[in-house]
């Protein structure tokens, strides 16, 4: 941005001060007229002659100028702006030529506009929820694509690439448009547009589903197989889909599928939410509310749910509370619950595990707690239920031996920040971890100094969300709203 405007006519000349500030377009050629830009705190925008000396301030419009694009041909210019209207200009003089659809083009601020290859054509968004296909000529609408009725429905961009209308909404989606049927995308890529906080896979019918959650409540569904087909991501195609009806309000801290395809989740917005993965729509009805906010959820066989909330620990069978654990001497950070379901192990910010039995519909404390290195942050038991894995913000990961009476298996050091979270996979003798190094280790129970190391995994954010599809296919996610699949050899 620049505040001042140096004359490069002459060899002594005076600075100018502007009344207004401009963005610049890279000069294509000199001594041709170019549009240098429009002014973010106005309605005008510089035309000039390719060498800096101005050919006319255009203020035609009453509102900001959101976009300015040249014709293919270069023979007219088109400008959009929040006043509603889409002007053409001639691409040489600069002088007005038309404005598309009269008084407005749309019922809203304009944003985008892009031309035809042919320069003949172009197609506008607009916070009306539509796009715009235009006879430049006439000053028509040829086509008018209805994009929906919700805000997150408004247009934001645009792109006429070759034979492919695409469009870019408010939610982040993109639009592949289809001029013979404007009421119906013929694709539409979906994916987080927040930070991603939770993570979890599940197998049926031959297929594995990656679902992740992100800070906006939102959630969205992967489908991982060996041809790669599913908010629905599909690793091959980029096709994903998410839930169906009103869902979350706040971030998704935690999920996890239970024994009869739920999918189960807690969130900021201080309730469990139970989600039939066969119907894939949000249920008002499957809503638990919480007395405290939830930070962690583990689920079991016959219905058993674990929510560990801040200040509590709630026991829930088949989608109801059933029992609660509260003036606690430690604040609860993390929970599992064996696969067994027969203990539920709750670690806290005291540095212990503390266990409990299920007897029924209660939790008795039992006689036994264990030792962290720090702060409990995560923890999980082995899938065949042998081996608990422990956290903590002391960059260790603790595993501990059922069978032994919880004995310490080993300690597992490497991580220079504070450990967020930890999966186990499928084959029980290896399991990852990730931190706030950004770092992810994959681990060997029986050897601690065997490590598989996979350094900036996601180079901006640390690692929110660790899941394994197979034994050699662990998926990552961070908040840098980004799912990753990662082929490990051992």
């Amino acid at each position: 941005m620049f505040h001042d405007f140096v004359c490069a006519c002459r060899p002594f000349c005076h600075v100018l001060p502007l009344e207004h500030v401009f963005a610049s377009l890279p000069q294509m050629e000199r001594g041709v007229a170019k549009v240098l830009g429009g002014d973010p705190k106005g309605n005008n925008f510089l035309y000039t002659n390719g060498k800096s000396v101005i050919i006319r301030n255009i203020d035609d419009h009453s509102g900001f100028v959101n976009c300015v694009r040249f014709s293919p041909d270069g023979t007219r210019f088109a400008t959009a702006s929040a006043d509603y209207q889409i002007v053409i200009y001639d691409g040489k003089t600069g002088e007005k030529v038309s404005t598309l659809g009269g008084e407005k083009a749309h019922d809203g601020g304009v944003y985008a506009i892009s031309w035809s290859p042919d320069s003949s054509r172009l197609i506008s968004a607009s916070g009306d929820k539509t796009v715009k296909l235009w006879d430049v000529g006439a000053g028509t609408a040829v086509t008018t694509f209805n994009m929906g009725a919700d805000v997150a429905d408004q247009q934001l961009g645009c792109l006429w690439q070759k034979d492919y209308f695409l469009s870019v909404s408010l939610s982040g989606f993109i639009n592949y448009l289809d001029k013979n049927n404007p009421d119906r995308p013929i694709r539409v890529i979906k994916g987080h547009s927040k930070s991603i906080q939770s993570l979890t896979v599940h197998k049926n019918e031959g297929r594995t589903y990656i679902y992740s959650g992100s800070h906006d409540g939102h959630i969205n569904i992967l489908s991982y197989s060996l041809t790669f087909p599913v908010h629905y991501w599909d690793a091959e195609t980029g096709d994903n889909d998410d839930f169906l009806g009103k869902g979350h309000s706040n971030q998704v801290s935690k999920m996890v599928v239970d024994d009869t395809n739920q999918l189960v989740t807690c969130s900021m917005d201080d309730t469990l939410r139970y989600t039939d993965l066969n119907k894939k729509e949000y249920s008002a009805s499957d809503l638990v509310k919480m007395d405290f906010q939830p930070k962690s959820v583990s689920v079991a066989p016959g219905g058993l749910t674990l929510a560990v909330c801040i200040g509590q620990v709630v026991l829930l069978k088949d989608k109801k509370k059933v029992f609660t654990l509260e003036g606690l001497d430690y604040e609860p950070a993390a929970g599992a619950i064996h696969p067994g379901g027969s203990t539920a192990a709750v670690g806290g910010a005291d540095g212990k595990v503390h266990l409990y039995s299920i007897q029924g519909n209660t939790l008795k404390k039992d006689s036994t707690t264990m030792e962290a290195k720090g702060p409990v942050t995560d923890m999980a038991y082995s899938n065949d239920g042998a081996y608990l894995a422990v956290t903590d913000e002391k960059k260790v990961v603790t595993v501990f031996s059922v069978a032994d009476g919880y004995s310490v298996k080993n300690d597992f050091y490497g991580h220079h920040a504070k450990i967020m979270t930890v999966a186990w996979s499928p084959d029980n003798e290896h399991f990852a971890s990730s931190g706030m190094d950004n770092m992810v280790y994959v681990w060997t129970v029986s050897d601690a100094d065997t490590r598989i190391k996979l350094p900036d995994t996601h180079r901006l954010h640390h690692v929110s969300g660790l899941a394994w599809i197979d034994e050699h296919t662990l998926v990552t996610t961070s908040l840098d709203a980004t799912v990753k699949q990662w082929t490990v050899k051992f």
